[in-house]
């Protein structure tokens, strides 16, 4: 066993229109549990690890039916607060071919968003722990959230706890006066591993690399590893803290048809990961954060940056064939298809 890990972030009731039906098309909507850093320790815990969740939940038939779903995943639930306030909600109606998938939040004035900067003790919290990990999602939801979690940050940097951080923008989040740009790169300066999509690091740290030849991924084009690499290096100059920076990347061809793969840059190497080319996606939702999960455990098991790159990868993609918010696989089935078991056949 690893030492522990520690997330923080909000955790959501996910409703979703059945299969690729329209939202309330049909008056049915599933009902799930998920959210960025929710969605790494459910992974990690189903890795095997020592992993340990910190929110707020509401305390009301909701927030009890959450803490069992983590519990039952393997996540340690005993650090998460009860408080005043409301679970927050997203609808997720899933796309197909040329239709994207939607999101519509409706999360203003949860639990965790109610709570006063001082309310959660970090040294108590991070007791212990060797291992921290906090997204771009949390400060964006409240100017309190942001103060905690970089309240979070600095106590962990104290008792010497690695920091990983996912960049995770979302623009639709940002509403309280603050943007992106202005706030995470406080976060940044305080971690040892980053994480981001193609777009993460300009849109949340303000940080691009110009290149009218190169064609983005989501313009359709192929992935140009070598603008990546350039992005890498200009973060990690930009934030000499950081140890490494991954980045996944994605080929939109379809909502349900991507070719997926990762690189990462650890100052020495720059590192390019397998390239795997998903069809028939059943749900994309939370592959950054089983790439998120996947990285962090292979990295802190001690893996070879390439190795824990690949590891991380493989898991992301094996999350694509799995509906809801978190990837439900083992460490031996990520490693099926590091090997190359990709086929699909039944196993008996």
């Amino acid at each position: 066993m690893n030492g522990r890990i520690v997330t923080f972030g909000e955790v959501m009731l996910r409703l979703k229109s059945p299969g690729f039906e329209r939202l309330l098309q049909s008056p049915v909507l599933e009902a799930t549990f998920g959210g960025g850093e929710a969605n790494v320790a459910v992974s990690l815990g189903q890795f095997g690890q020592n992993v340990a969740f910190v929110t707020v939940l509401p305390s009301n038939a909701l927030g009890d039916a959450c803490a069992a779903f983590l519990r039952g995943k393997g996540v340690d639930t005993s650090l998460i607060a009860r408080g005043p306030g409301r679970m927050g909600l997203y609808f997720l109606e899933g796309g197909a071919d040329q239709r994207p998938s939607k999101v519509l939040y409706d999360r203003d004035h949860s639990a965790i968003t109610n709570i006063p900067a001082g309310y959660l003790d970090w040294d108590k919290l991070l007791d212990g722990a060797t291992w921290f990990h906090v997204s771009g999602i949390t400060p964006a939801l409240s100017s309190s959230t942001a103060e905690i979690a970089l309240k979070a940050m600095e106590i962990a940097k104290k008792h010497g706890v690695l920091v990983s951080c996912d960049y995770n923008y979302r623009k639709n989040l940002w509403k309280y006066g603050r943007k992106a740009p202005e706030l995470m790169p406080d976060l940044v300066r305080l971690s040892d591993v980053g994480i981001a999509n193609e777009e993460d690091c300009q849109l949340a740290l303000g940080i691009d690399v110009e290149d009218p030849d190169s064609r983005p991924p989501a313009a359709g084009g192929p992935i140009d590893t070598e603008r990546y690499r350039r992005l890498c290096e200009t973060v990690l100059n930009a934030f000499p803290n950081l140890r490494l920076q991954a980045i996944t990347l994605r080929e939109s061809h379809g909502a349900d048809s991507n070719g997926w793969s990762a690189c990462l840059h650890n100052r020495r190497d720059f590192h390019v990961s397998t390239h795997y080319e998903i069809t028939d996606i059943v749900d994309r939702v939370g592959t950054g954060d089983a790439f998120a999960a996947g990285l962090i455990y292979g990295l802190s098991s001690g893996m070879p940056d390439m190795e824990a790159l690949e590891f991380a990868a493989a898991a992301s993609c094996l999350k694509h064939s799995i509906p809801g918010d978190a990837n439900f696989c083992s460490v031996e089935e990520v490693r099926q298809l590091m090997a190359g078991s990709g086929t699909g056949r039944i196993q008996r």
